[in-house]
């Protein structure tokens, strides 16, 4: 039940929701990084997303900004600075189509007490102390033998733990100070063993290590099981994917819908007014055929009962151009179309749908599971357009026909690890496209 249909308290004329709508205006509020329209600007300066992003799954051509959202969440994800983007195609042929509408999300692991630059002047401070460190005299080192080379052991005299093999349960246990626990001791009249290989220079850097063990997890990872719908092939990171294609030139772009800013506000609902009978006036039931309660429930079945909410919900509200809730739950426009089925309890198949992200697709990155943050509204539709050419691209430009976009977001806010470095992630967009007419 929504909460403005609650009867909790008939003292109050108004009741929040707690969903932000955001609302568009040509001149700067507050927050001048989220906005309709206009140009991207990036999490980072110059860290823009791979250039396959730019483009539409359907004609593979460059599409326009719909909105950029400041995402910072730190209650949730303290440490991560976020963005959201919602990009669509202005082509004709390219209408209700999936893969015209795509949505973005970039993140970031920040130090809360430090800058990128601080962190850069630290890091340099470090090399040069290491640099200007004298060197001590070599120690003489003890017999090295095949177990030690294979599984990277070193001779130790007297700082075994500085260079225990981090798989030892006992580091430091065996004669000689060796911690490696695969070597075994040889017999004094054993012959000579055969030269071993040079070992693998092992880095000292923890940022190696870390990747290094990254990579072997992710060769030995199960294959995906049908019996498990966590268990997915994950898509490669732009971060690990080597070298991508860069982000077109603006020149590649059609013209961009005029920007416009968002100030915010949380959602106000009125309660609807119990109409009252005059006490001079007598109410006599009607005896026609078909009326009284067959009348209403004939006029119910005959209108999308989720359109009615929709456009009620949203009538409280007119000029609103998105609704903004992370973990709340999208105000679907239909129940029947995919989008809907695969979110409304009542349409996808008897399963109970969580608050949150319901039955989105599993983050392809990490596999977690994916919620609801923002979805634009129709309005944001008559704010771009507004005043703008039908023409240029061709075909000309089609006018937008969704009800709503819906975008889900991966629940860990998965990103690399490294901090200063930005992620680029695609997260779902669920677009309820207008019935046609």
């Amino acid at each position: 039940m929504d909460p403005y249909d609650s009867d909790s308290s008939a003292d109050e004329d108004f009741t929040d929701t707690g969903v932000l709508l955001g609302y568009a205006d040509d001149e700067v509020i507050e927050d001048t990084v989220s906005h309709l329209g206009g140009w991207p600007k990036w999490l980072a300066d110059n860290v823009a997303p791979p250039g396959e992003f730019a483009n539409c799954k359907v004609c593979n051509s460059p599409m326009l900004l719909l909105l950029e959202l400041h995402g910072d969440l730190p209650d949730h994800f303290p440490t991560d600075e976020r963005r959201l983007y919602i990009f669509g195609c202005p082509r004709k042929p390219c209408n209700r189509k999936p893969g015209s509408i795509r949505a973005y999300r970039a993140t970031r692991k920040v130090n809360l007490n430090s800058s990128p630059q601080q962190d850069e002047q630290e890091g340099t401070k470090e090399i040069e102390k290491e640099e200007t460190t004298p060197t001590p005299p070599p120690q003489p080192q003890q017999p090295r033998d095949l177990g030690a080379s294979l599984f990277g052991a070193t001779a130790l005299t007297s700082s075994v733990s500085a260079n225990a093999n981090p798989f030892s349960s006992n580091p430091g246990s065996s004669a000689g100070g060796f911690a490696n626990p695969f070597a075994m001791p040889k017999p004094s009249t054993a012959p000579a063993p055969a030269p071993a290989p040079a070992p693998t220079p092992v880095q000292s850097s923890t940022n190696a290590l870390a990747e290094s063990f990254a990579d072997k997890v992710r060769i030995s990872s199960p294959e995906p099981s049908a019996s498990n719908p966590a268990l997915t092939t994950f898509k490669p990171t732009p971060e690990s994917s080597g070298a991508l294609a860069p982000w077109p030139e603006q020149a590649a772009f059609p013209a961009p819908y005029q920007n416009y800013f968002l100030d915010a506000e949380y959602e106000t609902l009125s309660r609807p007014s119990t109409p009252t009978v005059p006490d001079n006036v007598q109410m006599e039931p009607m005896e026609e055929e078909g009326a009284g309660g067959d009348l209403k429930d004939t006029f119910e079945s005959e209108l999308d009962k989720a359109f009615m909410k929709f456009s009620t919900r949203l009538s409280h509200n007119p000029e609103q151009v998105l609704r903004y809730e992370y973990r709340g739950t999208p105000l679907l426009c239909s129940y029947a179309d995919p989008v809907g089925k695969l979110l409304h309890p009542e349409h996808s198949a008897g399963r109970v749908t969580t608050v949150g992200g319901g039955h989105m697709p599993r983050c392809e990155y990490c596999g977690a599971q994916r919620v609801f943050e923002v979805q634009l509204v129709p309005h944001a539709i008559s704010i771009l357009e507004d005043g703008r050419p039908g023409v240029g691209l061709g075909e000309g430009d089609a006018g937008m026909e969704w009800g709503t976009i819906v975008m889900g977001v991966c629940s860990k806010d998965c990103a690399p690890e490294a901090l200063w470095q930005t992620g680029w992630r695609e997260e779902w967009a669920g677009v309820q496209w207008e019935e046609m007419k």
